[in-house]
Parts: C-alpha cells; sequence; structure tokens
C-alpha cells in the first residue's frame, strides 16, 4: 500500500481514499471540492488554511489509517 504524503495533490488523495474528503472537512479543509485540489498539495492546503505542522502530520496519519483499513478490506 502506498501511503499519501503531505506533499500529495489533494485530488490524488481524494481520488485513492474517498474517505479522504470527509476526514479532510472535519478538519475545516474543504479542499476535495474546490477546482484549486488538483494543483495544490496537502501541505499547501493545510497551510493557507492556518494548520500547524502537528495538525498536518496528524491529518496524514488519519488519512492514512483510513487508507490502510480500506486496503484490508479487499
Amino acid at each position: 500500500m502506498k501511503r499519501i504524503k503531505k506533499t500529495d495533490l489533494i485530488a490524488d488523495i481524494v481520488e485513492r481514499c474517498p474517505g479522504a474528503a470527509k476526514i479532510l472537512t472535519e478538519h475545516d479543509l474543504h479542499c476535495s471540492n474546490c477546482f484549486m485540489s488538483q494543483i495544490e498539495t496537502l501541505e499547501m492546503g493545510a497551510e493557507l488554511h492556518g494548520m500547524t505542522e502537528k495538525e498536518l502530520e496528524n491529518l496524514v496519519k488519519e488519512i492514512n489509517a483510513k487508507l490502510a483499513k480500506k486496503n484490508d478490506k479487499k
């Protein structure tokens, strides 16, 4: 399983892990529906929305946990 990184494009993250859109929204990042998701990395979106580095690290961990759970079901 390829894990997501903070340098991945938001659109790519949501495509690989559809549950990521809900997680992003729960963290007040409504980026998955934004046209910028095609060119903006998770790190860029988090920075623009005032997230700390620690918050971003936790967000990446949460999405990767969701992705791992999804892959376990296959």
